[in-house]
């Protein structure tokens, strides 16, 4: 069995980690804007962490942090 150098292998698992770094911010990023159509559609952040069965918190978090600029999510009920 030909094994690759250590060094070569750190490298390449890097370089794989890098991707999925970069793979998880995009995906972060596509799910804030869908659910700030969610806030635009059901009216609060409230009524989109409701219909998903998760906390407003973690809604309006997601938004904040990954939204587009001026996004804020409207967290009123």
């Amino acid at each position: 069995m030909d094994t690759k150098p250590w060094r070569q292998r750190v490298r390449e698992e890097e370089e794989l980690l890098e991707q999925l770094r970069t793979q998880v911010s995009e995906a972060a990023k596509r799910r804030a804007a869908a659910l700030a159509e969610g806030v635009a559609e059901l009216g609060t952040v409230a009524a989109v962490a409701k219909d998903l069965g998760k906390p407003w918190t973690t809604i309006a978090q997601a938004i904040k942090k990954h939204g587009p600029a001026g996004t804020g999510p409207d967290t009123t009920t």
